[in-house]
């Protein structure tokens, strides 16, 4: 017998009984960025490589050790996405979406990294996105962090979220830090690992979120980067700052809140919880007015942030026990029986689809006597079933029977079946 094929570790299924969740925390998604009059754009899941390369940079672990690249059949090197910004700046300058203009663009959908897969994070994940260009001031900083304050309540979630806001000032700024913290560093080689040798001489402020406790322990007497701010992002830090204290949103700085790559700049900020154990960062954003200007367009400034799906989705199932799914696939379920009875059907799924297209209408196509096919329509959790027999078709009528056991069956004319099922279905 052959080997059952399975899917690619890393890269699940999600199945009929799991997609009613992910489809409720999709329609939020999108219903909130909506109402904050932001616009979709769709990016290609296949990417040139450079583009990554260049965006995210060649020493990090993402492009270093993650990325699933390949050569096509003309020997161009392409890789499967691995985060969504990138895709959204070359799509910006590529159709002119940014030189001196406004914009407010998310997108969500499916994202590759080779990592070793384990709860919350997978090899193919998803994530919800969202990039604004051409906007300089901390306002728009702080509309990013008040929209996503304002989906965690539509997913029932915002006490089960903490906020941690920091700056990381100039590039110049930066630079001042990294030499403060490389010499503060060289006292604790002795406790770091390969890898964390590795970001000291590449890519120390990466070192800040080390998950090693001795070395997190020795960082409370580092250098603090807010010590080391230009005036401009001090001041741009205190007006969000401000904005968010006057709205009544709740943060803690971190000042070992960092991002690695030069482009970053000024505001980063994550949205954390301890309801899932160790992988506790749901949302993650920040500014990066050096993007644009890196990846070939004319310096244009940006900030954003990105939030995994499944991550997402396993927090709200853990604290949120009031999720408005459907209960059942199926309203309506249709029988049919007899001669010249599968046209009458057809005709009358597609009216009750037609108007009252709110209703979910399954009819039964694979044959059997009425005592099998009521089976199925009570497998279906359908709360009425319409019969057809060839007594109904010749007669222009409809056996409607409540499968739930609310109401006596009745027979009722072809053309009062549509007002019957209102009646049904508001009470």
């Amino acid at each position: 017998m052959a080997k059952t094929i399975q899917a690619i570790r890393g890269m699940n299924d999600c199945l009929p009984t799991e997609t009613p969740v992910w489809q409720w925390v999709e329609s939020k998604v999108r219903s909130t960025l909506a109402s904050y009059g932001y616009s979709e754009i769709r990016m290609p899941i296949v990417e040139n490589t450079p583009l990554f390369a260049r965006a995210i940079g060649e020493v990090t672990d993402v492009v270093s050790k993650e990325m699933f690249t390949f050569n096509d059949r003309d020997n161009e090197s392409l890789t499967l996405r691995p985060e969504g910004t990138a895709g959204c700046v070359r799509a910006g300058i590529e159709h002119g979406l940014l030189y001196n203009q406004e914009q407010r663009l998310w997108y969500m959908g499916p994202m590759f990294r080779y990592e070793r897969p384990q709860k919350g994070r997978y090899r193919q994940f998803h994530q919800a996105g969202v990039e604004v260009f051409g906007i300089a001031n901390a306002e728009i900083d702080a509309e990013l962090i008040i929209l996503t304050a304002r989906l965690w309540k539509e997913l029932g979630i915002e006490q089960h979220v903490t906020l941690q806001l920091n700056s990381i000032g100039s590039l110049e700024a930066r630079a001042n830090y990294r030499s403060a913290l490389v010499e503060f560093l060289q006292q604790y080689v002795g406790l770091m690992n390969e890898e964390e040798k590795e970001r000291l001489l590449k890519n120390p402020l990466r070192i800040l979120d080390t998950k090693n406790e001795a070395l997190q322990q020795a960082l409370n007497n580092a250098p603090k980067l807010l010590d080391y701010l230009d005036d401009d992002s001090r001041e741009h830090f205190a007006r969000l700052c401000a904005i968010l204290d006057n709205v009544g949103i709740s943060y803690e700085i971190n000042p070992k809140l960092v991002r690695g790559l030069d482009y970053y700049n000024k505001t980063v900020f994550e949205w954390v919880t301890t309801a899932l154990g160790a992988q506790g960062t749901i949302c993650g954003g920040g500014r990066y007015d050096g993007l644009v200007e890196q990846l070939g367009g004319h310096a244009t400034c940006g900030v954003g942030f990105a939030m995994g799906l499944e991550r997402l989705i396993l927090l709200v199932q853990e604290v949120n026990k009031a999720i408005p799914l459907p209960q059942s696939a199926v309203d309506i379920y249709l029988i049919f029986a007899g001669e010249n009875t599968a046209s009458a059907a057809f005709r009358l799924a597609e009216k009750v689809r037609s108007e009252l297209p709110h209703l979910r209408t399954m009819m039964h196509c694979s044959g059997g006597n009425f005592k099998k096919q009521f089976k199925r329509a009570d497998k279906s959790g359908a709360k009425i079933a319409l019969v057809i027999g060839e007594s109904e078709v010749q007669n222009q009528q409809v056996v409607v029977k409540d499968l739930l056991g609310g109401a006596e069956q009745q027979t009722v004319a072809l053309e009062a079946v549509i007002d019957h099922l209102k009646t049904s279905f508001k009470e």
